[in-house]
């Protein structure tokens, strides 16, 4: 029989010692293992736990509520965020009123990487944009990403080594392993009728994208923000501010 996988988050009031190992004490009465800990902002603790029958689950709430420097923040079946939380120590930062986009900054670059890889792996259409300033980190990331998740990565456009704008995929590019990049940029502004004939069936596919500056594919194309699955915005630091000026290229 599968067991029960749960994420439980819960914030401590006051860090009194002995106070975890009551806590891992009373999850071994229940008969709920720990699969993962770890600290994962301020005062909060991050669980991933396995247990055979949900009513352990509603037992260990009951008793963690009459604890009174436990606060329960998070409990519920563990999404992709609550992972990478627990991994890496700390939250994917979310926009508050736009749920499809992530913030990172350059010291994240690891969180990122894992986030990114997470989605790449996962089945079917999936349209990723990603924003930031030259040289803060996009394209290594998107490449590590990719080889974390062991796909490879195709440019349609690019400006990694020079100017790239393809007209066409070779026959065995077709493939649901590969990762496809597009530079928005480049494709708005250098690119022929012919590539943007690509850059549609490539769209159309149905396997992972990434385009670099997707305000600016957006801007020039019948494409819209709709269209993107996921948005992610990395800067060197949280007060930088993303911008296109006329003479903003990727470097």
């Amino acid at each position: 029989m599968d067991s029960l996988e749960w994420y439980l988050e819960y914030e401590i009031q006051l860090n009194r010692p002995g106070l975890l190992g009551d806590i891992s004490s009373l999850l071994g009465m229940l008969h709920i293992n720990i699969k993962t800990i770890n600290g994962v902002e301020n005062q909060r603790r991050g669980m991933l736990l396995a247990a055979e029958k949900e009513l352990q689950i509603i037992r260990l709430h009951s008793i963690l509520r009459t604890m009174e420097h436990v606060h329960i923040t998070k409990s519920r079946e563990p999404k992709l965020r609550d992972r990478l939380a627990v991994r890496h120590g700390r939250y994917i930062h979310r926009d508050v009123d736009d749920k499809k986009t992530f913030r990172f900054v350059r010291s994240e670059i690891g969180l990122l990487v894992d986030f990114m890889a997470e989605l790449f792996k996962q089945e079917g259409s999936k349209v990723i944009g990603i924003r930031g300033m030259p040289r803060v980190g996009k394209t290594e990331s998107i490449i590590a990403a990719s080889v974390s998740a062991n796909k490879r990565w195709l440019f349609v456009s690019s400006t990694l080594l020079k100017q790239t704008a393809r007209n066409q995929l070779l026959h065995d590019e077709y493939n649901s392993d590969n990762l496809f990049i597009i530079d928005g940029i480049v494709s708005t502004n250098r690119a022929s009728e012919r590539h943007w004939e690509l850059v549609r069936e490539v769209m159309r596919l149905p396997v992972a994208k990434v385009i670099e500056h997707p305000d600016i594919f957006v801007r020039e194309t019948e494409f819209t923000i709709d269209d993107f699955d996921y948005i992610i915005e990395l800067r060197n630091h949280d007060d930088e501010q993303i911008i296109y000026e006329p003479e903003f290229r990727q470097v």
